[in-house]
């Protein structure tokens, strides 16, 4: 298997990698497992820290069509699209947005229909295709309305991947990601960056800011399932399919206040007292939109599954990322 992760020195691409390493072969289209020969790890800025043979490490523009050239051959058996400009940033920034977020992409499966190679392909959405009146449960079958060019630069892949599979010019799968929590390092221009931060920074002994209201409602998943239904994502069929090529992921819903609840639970008061609660209108206005419970019962029939205790997400954090 000759395998493309793009985004691959962000936090989700690097664990990715080190997961496929460790698995050792994946299932190609036609059903059949095969080691993996080569992962080529695609970003803009070189991902390092993995030393394996494996992976060969490339830097450029995803953007641009004579790099994908290059980057995709006939033998690219399958890809891991996670390259994207996060949401604040792409709506502070339209032309980067449309141009990372959905130019690429096009790009990207044009270079693959004019192979004629229909390679399996993993690429993540948002929850923030949504937006609007929603139900409190989202359904399967929830219109997409989205509030954000973020959401709408989401929603045009969606669409672009599904036809791209309707005409098997491509094997693809969409997975619909919640907001994954609890990422280490430092926050990021996502609107949902904050969800981190109110755990991460408290447990470093570093005050937080929680820019929206408490009872905000939040569909949540750790970086370790994250990764898991990334993979399941791939190993499935196509003839297992049979709802769509875009797949709500199940998640854990839960509201900000509940979270700190959690972290007080977990670490205790004295770390959950490092957050302040700062309104921005701005970020409660983009977050705000966001569903907060999906009833995701097509990637539930699927097998990908769900975080079940916000506590279990915190001590992940804390065991990976703060070791003794």
């Amino acid at each position: 298997m000759n395998i493309l992760v793009t985004g691959a020195a962000g936090f989700l691409g690097r664990r990715l990698i080190e997961a496929l390493l460790l698995r050792g072969s994946l299932t190609d289209r036609t059903g059949q497992s095969r080691p993996i020969e080569q992962i080529v790890a695609f970003d803009m800025v070189e991902l390092t820290g993995i030393n394996d043979p494996r992976v060969k490490v490339v830097c450029g523009d995803i953007a641009n069509a004579h790099v994908l050239e290059r980057l995709i051959d006939a033998n690219t058996d399958s890809i891991f699209h996670l390259a994207a400009v996060v949401s604040s940033q792409a709506e502070a920034d339209f032309e980067l947005g449309m141009r990372i977020n959905f130019s690429a992409t096009q790009h990207m499966l044009e270079r693959v229909r004019q192979l004629g190679t229909c390679p399996k392909w993993v690429m993540t959405s948002s929850v923030a295709v949504f937006g609007g009146q929603l139900p409190e449960q989202v359904p399967d079958n929830q219109v997409w309305a989205p509030q954000s060019s973020y959401g709408t630069q989401k929603a045009m892949n969606d669409l672009l991947l599904a036809d791209y599979s309707r005409r098997a010019f491509v094997d693809g799968r969409s997975l619909r990601m919640p907001t994954i929590v609890v990422r280490p390092g430092k926050p990021n221009l996502a609107a949902s960056s904050f969800a981190s931060g109110i755990i991460r920074e408290p447990l470093n002994g570093q005050t937080s800011v929680c820019p929206v209201p408490l009872d905000t409602r939040l569909w949540l998943m750790s970086p370790a399932q994250a990764i898991r239904n990334l993979i399941h994502g791939h190993e499935l069929g196509s003839e297992q399919l049979t709802e769509g090529r875009v797949i709500n992921m199940p998640g854990l819903s839960i509201t900000v206040e509940r979270m700190i609840d959690a972290l007080r639970q977990t670490a205790g008061a004295q770390v959950a007292e490092r957050i302040r609660l700062e309104p921005n209108q701005a970020i409660e206005r983009i977050v705000g939109s966001w569903p907060g419970a999906f009833c995701a019962a097509y990637s539930r029939d699927l097998g990908f599954t769900a975080d079940e205790r916000f506590t279990d997400v915190i001590e992940q954090f804390i065991h990976e990322y703060q070791p003794g």
